[in-house]
């Protein structure tokens, strides 16, 4: 069978292989994929693995031979799954891959924010703490993460494990999803989004992004939270209203916030976002380690291997 990897670079730059895919057929990686390109390459594809490669309507349309698409994600909003079901097209993704690294990243976030290693690391440097003429020396408030409560929007496996981390740091946790089964092991409390806004000191965002979410920290939400919280995205970028959590920032209702994901990626010029003050921006790297990138190569792998065996999994469609 012909394989066409659309966007390839991010999951495999140099360090893990497409081996395994390469055993499965007739393979053909692209770095990246323009989306007027999507057609043209793929034409010949029964499989097509994509990333962030938008797979339309219009693009199924032209694509007849494609009888698969795996994407190399566990989010696939990037693929029209309405139409690809209607052209018997299987659609699986990568449900488990990330979980570790993910919450990993979300608690250097938090303590990056609340401790600043970096920053007074950085003073030294430029010779404040020898200027200080003290043997201790901070710019600016530090604080312990004991007894702080975790406000955690998405309770699904990294919700959950985001939650046993905040736990190991003896922090309360709050929890809201919108299907409220597989509770976790250990203490917490549900909450409705206005609530869990109001009473954490630290919010983040662990859900998919749909039609009804899409902007849902709003304005509103942002002024429910306590004087001197901090925001964390590290889900989706289109589940803020960025004008709205630019001005919270500027209007000193949050001590902080760190994006993962923006509205738009790679970031453009006009994100106000880039703007704000006490924001930290990274690019969508907290899924980015090397062990959680060897894991999605190898599920995308028994991917591909269950559906040429007409026994798909991890199908979303």
């Amino acid at each position: 069978m012909k394989i066409v990897v659309l966007d390839g670079y991010t999951l495999n730059p140099g360090d893990n292989p497409w081996t395994g895919v390469e055993e499965l057929g007739e393979l053909t990686v692209y770095d990246r994929t323009p989306p007027e390109q999507v057609v043209e390459r793929a034409e010949d594809a029964e499989i097509v693995l994509t990333n962030k490669t938008p797979i339309t309507r219009e693009s199924l349309d032209q694509l007849p031979k494609l009888q698969f698409i795996s994407v190399l994600a566990t989010g696939y909003n990037i693929v029209d799954i309405e139409a690809a079901r209607e052209r018997n097209i299987s659609v699986s993704n990568v449900p488990v891959y990330g979980t570790d690294a993910v919450a990993e990243y979300v608690f250097a976030l938090i303590t990056n924010h609340f401790r600043r290693p970096g920053l007074h690391a950085e003073l030294v440097q430029k010779g404040e703490w020898k200027k200080s003429g003290d043997f201790s020396f901070w710019r600016t408030p530090l604080a312990e993460l004991a007894g702080k409560t975790i406000g955690i929007v998405g309770f699904g496996r990294i919700g959950q494990r985001v939650g046993e981390l905040a736990k190991a740091f003896k922090m309360q946790v709050l929890a809201h999803d919108e299907y409220r089964g597989n509770p976790a092991a250990y203490e917490f409390e549900w909450r409705e989004p206005e609530e869990l806004f109001a009473e954490s000191d630290v919010v983040t965002l662990h859900c998919n992004q749909t039609p009804k979410n899409t902007g849902m920290v709003n304005r509103e939400l942002l002024s429910r939270m306590k004087q001197g919280a901090f925001f964390i995205n590290t889900a989706r970028g289109g589940l803020v209203n960025e004008p709205d959590l630019a001005q919270a920032l500027k209007d000193g209702t949050l001590s902080g916030a760190a994006v993962d994901v923006v509205s738009k990626e790679p970031i453009t010029d006009d994100n106000p976002l880039l703007s704000a003050p006490n924001i930290l921006i990274t690019p969508h790297i907290a899924w980015a380690a090397l062990e959680a990138r060897i894991r999605l190569m190898d599920i995308t792998v028994d991917n591909i291997r269950a559906f040429q065996k007409g026994e798909p999994i991890n199908v979303v469609n």
